[in-house]
């Protein structure tokens, strides 16, 4: 490492900047989630609608999925997550002004959801893509630790703000999460302008489906995002929790804004650790048993009827998908080109899309079919399932020793910039 390249992320302004942006705008996303959940599922009491409200969060991000990343390769990326905050305040305030009406439908509700996805789906691809410009390649896999740890903060903050703020009614949830978001966009502001990275790229069919093809060709980052989609897709209730909040375990608002933040705390608590022990052999073997702790913490939680317990359940679910996190971001990240950084985040950011959002569907739909907790403990012990199937799919996966492979003899290898 170049003695004169500081050594934290930290000592980079811009870095600074996003990392707080990240904080601002993953709270006011945390609050937002919360204050729909509770609200929809007040509304209607049916769990397929807050399986809706999942879908609808999901599908810009296949809807736009070619364009999103088109947009954050061929503009300033700066810029694209600017106007992406702009949008998603925007749906917010939409939900604030159908409160102060005093409307009980749902349909405008889920229009405004299905705006806020809009904007992340823009969103997503470009602040993933701008992060690696913020700084120094020997620091990019300590970033990326610390931008993770930023989202899972902003988990554990939002969460328990959204469920508190709930006490004092839905305008208070919305308007925090507004100013909030508001806060990230000055950040965002204040960065540098950026200039395009694939200006000069001929467009064509071939170029959109570029990230795609990319991502195909590279088993370990192809095995990484699709055993990462399907756990969560599997394993994630974060759509029913709710019904564990409302029915189950008997907590309310409150109890809901703390079991949303639970995985945040198990983990912000493995972030810090593996920002000052970053992983450094077998990743490929520790995601995999990573995803199988997943998945076993989620069906543990599917049987709970103790908060406390859920609660560790929880934590002990977002400590093992830390792990996977910063074994996939940091794959895709250093393996990609700058310029095609944007189409294969936006891959990135359908496949977790999927995962997350198609995921709460998902869990709606299965648990109106056969129950809340029959549907979270089989989806948690198919997570396991697909850990030991990714073993055998994606061997390169299992196999893969070092984040960073070590470079041939009398060479040093960096990240791929162009």
């Amino acid at each position: 490492m170049n003695p004169t390249v500081a050594a934290s992320p930290f000592a980079h302004r811009d870095f600074r900047c996003f990392f707080a942006s990240r904080i601002a705008s993953g709270v006011a996303i945390q609050i937002f989630n919360v204050g729909v959940g509770w609200h929809v599922y007040d509304l209607t009491g049916d769990p397929f609608a807050l399986g809706l409200v999942g879908l609808v969060t999901f599908l810009p991000s296949v809807l736009f999925a070619l364009l999103t990343g088109q947009v954050a390769d061929r503009f300033d990326r700066r810029l694209v997550v600017l106007a992406a905050f702009a949008a998603a305040a925007a749906a917010i305030a939409g939900l604030l002004l159908l409160l102060l009406a005093g409307s009980r439908a749902v349909w405008p509700v889920l229009v405004l959801v299905f705006l806020f996805g809009c904007a992340r789906a823009f969103a997503n691809p470009a602040g993933a893509a701008l992060l690696p410009s913020l700084v120094p390649a020997e620091l990019l896999r300590v970033a990326v630790t610390w931008n993770s740890m930023a989202f899972q903060g902003s988990i554990l903050l939002g969460p328990a703000l959204g469920g508190s703020l709930w006490l004092f009614g839905g305008t208070a949830v919305f308007g925090s999460a507004l100013a909030a978001f508001l806060l990230a966009m000055a950040y965002v502001a204040s960065l540098a302008p950026r200039p395009p990275a694939a200006a000069g790229e001929e467009r064509g069919l071939a170029n959109l489906l570029a990230g795609f093809s990319y991502i195909r060709a590279r088993p370990v980052i192809l095995g990484a995002i699709s055993l990462d989609m399907v756990a969560v897709l599997l394993g994630g209730a974060t759509a029913l929790l709710p019904i564990f909040a409302k029915d189950i375990l008997l907590v309310g608002p409150a109890g809901l804004g703390a079991l949303r933040a639970a995985p945040a705390v198990g983990a912000v608590a493995m972030a810090l650790r593996l920002a000052r022990r970053p992983l450094e052999r077998r990743v490929g073997r520790t995601m995999l048993l990573a995803v199988g702790v997943f998945g076993l913490a989620m069906a543990g939680f599917g049987l709970s009827t103790s908060f406390p317990l859920s609660f560790a359940c929880l934590a002990v679910a977002g400590a093992a998908d830390t792990v996977s996190v910063v074994v996939r971001q940091t794959l895709v990240q250093l393996e990609t080109p700058d310029a095609m950084r944007g189409r294969v985040a936006a891959v990135n950011t359908l496949f977790i899309g999927a995962s997350n959002e198609l995921g709460e569907f998902e869990s709606g739909v299965v648990a109106g079919l056969i129950g809340t907790v029959p549907a979270t403990v089989l989806g948690g012990l198919g997570t396991v399932a697909a850990a030991l199937a990714w073993a055998r799919l994606f061997p390169e996966l299992k196999e893969r020793d070092r984040l960073v492979p070590e470079p041939p003899a009398g060479g040093t290898r960096v990240p791929p910039t162009g």
